[in-house]
């Protein structure tokens, strides 16, 4: 194995601490934490939004001017600079694509030049790269966002002396969202718009950013390997089966990790009592102080809990139909997040029907999320697909069992107690209908109820399962060198 130390460019949409909407943001923080701990130098760029956090604080480090085609102006942007613990993070800004109130839309609804504002994100990023005088070995792309870089690298910048031996990487953190966009988007990228390969352009006028993504990348990867496979299959893949297989010795999945500096309920600063697996005790606190702040009653029933985007995937299909028998059994259900306001009215009326058993926060919150993994009992992730999922990771640290349907990373991580009581770590269903996760919820309370030093067990167990970064940085470190360095070149 290759051990040069890399020059390596993070590009993301969004870094958890200065932007975040889900994991990849989680991911676009930890991942080049560890890289950098493995003796790489590694940069971050990510756009500068108006909501950007410490954006006080940036650092202004140059003006720069991209150049178009001759029927549009040239766009001034400016680059400022941000720290991650010692990783300076290179931010695009432009107020007309990103001094906007969202990071991609607004009131649940897109913003309809998503696919030019990417455009010029992708544009602005090489031209920052190159401004600031760093040649990277590996620009690491994540997600539909960057997913205009490979082809760029292949075409304008194919002999720019600055990325003459840069290899790609692109990771897809949810193949769902692939940003499919008319060419007349693609107007800051003319050789896109005029391509006659229809592998780029579709039917010669859409573009798939994820799709070109993979096609033009050195090596891909997404964040299980359980997910990984399912991409491989029409079912799985949300449209993409074959372009993943056209690239299968290229492609592998290498799972997400949990930043236990952040998730850890022994030194968590935002729960009322830490704990640990050796001691449970302050886990009692943390419940009874959950159930005051949000206005349940203080009993000893089980709490189910439920903190994600209000999205078809999250299983809110199978959850809805049969949240009201659930709710007739001696239980508390607390669900947290916001998105689709239809799934958000249903929510608040049989809110209002079980005023003492559930409760519906339609809004994330930092700290009450802390609050409530460490409170719960249950961790309620039922969804239909699941690239790799976090919460589960989470959850097992502060000894709250994750109910999953098994898909994705959530078939990687837990270890359904059905199958595996010795090993178990939590609760896994398969068959995606209502009636499998009544079944299974009904199961999991009976145990609840008739043998709690079996459930103090699968806690404690649940607490001892770690999923290090540096783990996964390190599987990423292979696919780097694997990258630059192809076995058979060696």
């Amino acid at each position: 194995m290759n051990h040069k130390k890399l020059k390596i460019l993070f590009i993301s949409a969004e870094v958890e601490g200065f932007s975040k909407t889900g994991g990849l943001a989680d991911a676009a923080r930890a991942l080049p934490l560890e890289l950098r701990n493995l003796g790489h130098e590694v940069k971050i760029i990510t756009p500068f939004y108006r909501s950007i956090n410490q954006r006080e604080q940036a650092q202004h480090r140059f003006s720069l001017t991209l150049n178009t085609d001759s029927a549009r102006p040239e766009i001034q942007f400016k680059v400022r600079q941000l720290d991650l613990d010692g990783i300076p993070v290179l931010t695009i800004d432009n107020a007309h694509y990103f001094d906007r109130a969202g990071l991609y839309g607004e009131d649940h609804h897109a913003y309809p030049d998503n696919g030019e504002r990417f455009a010029f994100f992708c544009l602005a990023s090489l031209q920052a790269c190159e401004a600031d005088g760093f040649s990277p070995d590996i620009i690491h792309c994540n997600d539909w966002h960057a997913g205009l870089i490979p082809y760029l690298l292949k075409t304008r910048y194919e002999d720019n002396p600055y990325f003459i031996h840069t290899k790609t990487i692109l990771t897809t953190h949810n193949a769902c969202y692939q940003g499919i966009f008319d060419k007349s988007q693609l107007n800051l990228i003319p050789e896109v718009s005029a391509c006659m390969d229809e592998r780029v352009l579709e039917n010669f006028n859409h573009i798939n950013y994820l799709k070109v993504g993979v096609i033009y990348s050195d090596k891909i990867n997404t964040v299980s390997p359980n997910y990984a496979s399912e991409l491989l299959t029409t079912l799985g893949s949300h449209g993409m089966s074959q372009h993943f297989l056209e690239r299968i010795s290229d492609f592998e999945g290498i799972l997400n990790g949990c930043d236990y500096n952040e998730w850890n309920p022994a030194t968590d600063t935002l729960i009322p009592a830490n704990f640990s697996a050796e001691d449970l005790s302050g886990k009692l606190i943390c419940k009874k102080e959950l159930q005051i702040e949000i206005g349940l009653p203080e009993n000893d029933n089980p709490i189910f809990a439920m903190i994600c985007r209000l999205t078809e995937q999250k299983g809110f299909a199978l959850l809805l139909p049969m949240l009201q028998q659930l709710l007739k059994h001696n239980l508390q259900l607390i669900i947290i997040g916001s998105g689709d306001p239809a799934i958000t009215g249903q929510l608040n009326a049989i809110a209002a029907h079980f005023p003492d058993k559930f409760r519906f926060i339609n809004n994330y919150s930092h700290r009450l999320s802390h609050l409530v993994e460490a409170g719960a009992d249950f961790f309620l992730m039922p969804s239909l697909f699941e690239p790799c999922g976090l919460n589960q990771l989470y959850s097992f640290s502060y000894g709250t069992l994750p109910i999953v349907r098994g898909v994705g990373g959530l078939k990687d991580t837990v270890l359904d107690y059905d199958q595996d009581p010795d090993n178990a770590n939590g609760f896994v269903f398969y068959e995606p209908s209502p009636s499998h996760l009544l079944n299974l919820m009904r199961r999991v309370l009976l145990l609840y109820v008739e043998h709690p030093e079996e459930m103090l067990r699968l806690k404690t167990q649940a607490m001892r399962a770690h999923f290090y970064w540096l783990n996964s940085a390190k599987q990423y470190q292979k696919l780097y060198y694997n990258a630059l360095y192809p076995p058979q070149n060696r």
